[in-house]
This record gives C-alpha cells, structure tokens and sequence, in this order.
C-alpha cells in the first residue's frame, strides 16, 4: 500500500473503532511547504464520545495489571512490526528523512514501562495494625503532544497511564497527526475498547478534552502559554496535571575545557531536531578566555552543515515558527549581535534556516531572554562564574542545564546550584525511562520517566488495617 493509501484510510480511534469523515485539516511538508494530506478533524460529539468509552472501560482496565503489561508489550511489537511504515508517515510530516527514529524510542520507553513494579509502601506493619501506601488510578487522562516527538511523548503518557490502570484520550499535534494516527490503528488490534482513543483536531479540541470533567489527569507536553492555561483550567476543577513546557537550557563551559572536544556535543545538544527541542542547549555561557575558540569551532560544524530538502538537518516545523526565527536573528543583528555562521534564511523551499550562531548579545535580548526554539544559538562570554550562574539562572524557565569543565567536582558543585528539574556535566539533552526527566519554574509540573514519572499517573491511597477482630 502507498503512503496516500495509507493516509486514506486514517481516521481517530474510538472505542475501538476507527472514525472517519469531514471536516478535515490539511497537513504540511516544512520541506517543501505544500499540503501533503487532509486529515479528520473531531467535534464534540466524538470527543463526548470518546471520553464516555474511557470511562466505561476503566473499571475492567484497571482490574488486571498482568493484561495490562502484555498489552504495552503488545502496542510495542506493533511499532517495531510496522516501523518502516510510521517512519515513511513521520518523515513526510516533519520534513526529514529518519524522523521516525523517535519510535524506537517509545519500544524502549515501553518495555521498560510493561516491567515495572507497582510498589505499595509498607509505613508501618507490627502486631496493631498494617499501614501501606498504595497506588490506584487516577481514572480517566488526557495526553497531549506536540509536533517534534509525539510518537514518544505520546506513547510514553499512553504507557505510563496504562500500567496504573488509567484509561487514556490521547491527542497529537495538528502539525504531525500522521504517524500517531497509523499507531492508533494498530493499536486498535491489541487494546481493548475504549482503554485508548485517540483524537486528531486543533487547539480548541485540546481546550474541550482538558474541560471536560470526567478527565481526571491532563498530560500536556508543549509550550508554556498553553501550559499555564491548562494548568489553570484544571485547578479550577481540582484535576491533577502533568506537564513539560520547554525551557531556555543554558551550558556553562569553563576555561579549562577543550572546546575542540566539546563543541561537537554542544552543537548536537543546541541543533538536535533543528534546534526544536524543549531540552536543547538554548544558550552557551562560556568563558572569555576560550570565547572566541568556542565560537570558532561551532561556526565551523555549523557551515559544514547541509541544509535543505532531502538533508538531515529539519526545517522549521511551520511558517509561523520559522517566520519568528527569522525576526528573532533580525532583532539581534539590530541589536549588535554579529552570526559567526548563518543569520538569514536558507535559499529554496521549505522553512529551512541554516544553523546560526550568534555573537555579541545578552540579556535584554529577545534571542537571548525567549525560548527560540529554532536552529539560532547565541554563545556570550563571561569573566566572572557568579556571572554566568546568575545568567543561567535568571530566566522564567527552568527544565535543563549543564555546566563543563575537566575539573568533575567543581563542575558539579555549580551544576547543582543551577535552577533547573535536570542538570548536567559535561553532557546535554538526556532523557531515558528510568530517569526523572521535568521541569521547575514556568518549565513545567511533575515528572516523566521512573518511579516519579509513574507515580504522576497514580492515585495515593493510604490503606489501614488494624488486624484484631477484637475491635468490632
């Protein structure tokens, strides 16, 4: 079957069907810009829908962990059956060759998923009474992507709400639906009905899932604007929340580093996904020293870069983010910032803008105080580390931040001191099942990932038993 037959026959999962028809919304190739396929849009009615087999199925989900964990394993086996597939759907979305690899990334998230324990924490347990923590569902969770990974990120809240015995409504991005829509419809296959819906709409049916108040938990990855309106809309109903809200990731490298070494990591942290990444290398605080050299060197890898369609470095992921790179660069040229590498957009179609790194800007800039999300890097020199600390930490955000140096215990001493959920030495950007990954300050509430990332999706109920019968 070709990819258009495939795109065709796409619809949203619910309870256990898989729905199509009008209205639709386009989907767009950033590398070339065209429309590349029209996928449903859903209304209330099939949110209402969707959400009412959520509820229903819960009750029997949540009964049987052991059917739980052999159908995470199951959705797993159907990525890597169908991988080549999913990677042709999330290529022809994100615009780049291989964008598929993300996939993989969710089999790994989710065997580690199917095979952790449910802990119940034993408080006290003597000849009186047994007093034990333990975790039960939450009930129904709304799971938010956006665009750059919902294969993963996506997954990974489906994986996670599933093993407490959560039922989940699962929306991806309007940008990138494709992929996740094929995954619904082989999930469709091992997941009983109800247990897993999935809606592809806009952001208005994102606002209607959050509202709706048979949604218990809301799991948003995304931007901080959103985030903040989510978290208000579900304080309101007193509804739980996790969300991932991006970051200004600053690294902090020391003047004994050798930046031949590290500017290589550096620039894969800053570029990785085109720079459209929550937890890349946002800013470079390094010292004056080794200023220039650093510069030098990332300036290098960056024009050796190949830019444009058929190449592995992304495009913007739409007009309006690249259109904002492209103002941003201009607000910091304006500014006295000079591009060692880059600095205008790339020729051809697409929303290509070549790696750019930027000089001679700081705080007060836009590129410098916003989170760019784009391939623009701004590297300022520092004389003074209570300097750079107080640079790094001076920001609404705070998911990651790293500091390096040859010296291991004086880098993680200020490591530690950096206002972030993550922090790093001598590395960038790292995420794995088994570590807490989230953010503090306006980057986000709760965990992902672990026993904390698990325990987002329980509900704790503290159960006490006095064990003489004596008492009644």
């Amino acid at each position: 079957m070709s990819v258009q037959e495939t795109i065709g026959q796409l619809g949203h999962l619910v309870d256990g069907e898989i729905v199509r028809g009008e209205p639709t919304d386009p989907v767009i190739d950033p590398s070339s810009g065209d429309v590349v396929a029209q996928v449903p849009v859903a209304d209330a009615a099939l949110l209402d829908r969707a959400i009412s087999a959520a509820v229903r199925a819960q009750p029997a989900w949540a009964a049987d962990v052991a059917a739980r964990r052999a159908v995470i394993n199951a959705m797993c086996d159907a990525i890597q059956a169908n991988y080549a597939e999913l990677d042709q759907l999330a290529t022809l979305e994100k615009g780049v060759p291989g964008a598929g690899a993300e996939l993989m990334a969710a089999v790994w998230y989710g065997r580690h998923i199917a095979a952790a324990p449910i802990p119940a924490d034993i408080i006290q347990d003597d000849d009186e009474k047994t007093i034990t923590l333990e975790r039960a569902p939450v009930g129904v969770v709304a799971a938010i992507a956006p665009w750059n990974a919902p294969g993963l990120i996506l997954s990974e809240k489906i994986f996670s709400a599933f093993l407490l015995g959560n039922t989940v409504v699962a929306k991806p991005s309007p940008f990138t639906p494709l992929a996740t829509l094929r995954l619904a419809q082989l999930w469709q296959q091992v997941v009983p009905a109800g247990a897993l819906n999935v809606l592809a709409g806009d952001d208005a049916l994102g606002a209607a899932l959050v509202a709706d108040p048979r949604v218990r938990l809301v799991s948003f990855t995304g931007s901080v604007a959103a985030g903040k309106r989510i978290a208000a809309e579900a304080g309101a109903a007193m509804k739980r929340v996790v969300a991932e809200l991006g970051g200004n990731d600053a690294a902090i490298v020391l003047a004994d580093v050798d930046v031949k070494k590290a500017a290589p990591l550096l620039f894969h942290s800053a570029f990785i996904l085109g720079g459209q990444a929550c937890a890349a290398v946002k800013r470079v605080l390094v010292h004056e020293s080794i200023h220039d050299a650093l510069v030098g060197e990332l300036a290098a890898i960056a024009q050796a870069t190949e830019v444009g369609p058929g190449t592995s470095f992304p495009p913007l992921s739409t007009r309006p983010q690249f259109e904002r790179v492209c103002e941003l660069v201009e607000d910091a040229l304006a500014h006295g910032g000079k591009a060692a590498s880059g600095g205008a957009p790339a020729d051809g179609p697409g929303f290509y803008y070549p790696p750019t790194i930027m000089t001679g800007v700081g705080p007060g800039v836009r590129l410098v105080d916003e989170e760019q999300f784009g391939p623009v890097l701004p590297v300022i020199g520092f004389a003074d580390l209570e300097d750079a600390v107080a640079q790094a930490n001076g920001t609404e955000y705070g998911l990651c931040a790293s500091v390096w140096s040859s010296d291991i215990a004086r880098a993680g001493q200020i490591a530690r001191r950096l206002e972030a959920g993550t922090v790093l030495v001598n590395n960038h950007t790292e995420v794995a099942p088994h570590v807490p990954f989230g953010g503090c300050k306006a980057s986000g509430i709760g965990r992902s990932g672990g026993q904390p990332g698990l325990d987002e999706y329980a509900e704790f109920k503290t159960v006490i038993v006095y064990k003489s019968a004596d008492r009644v």
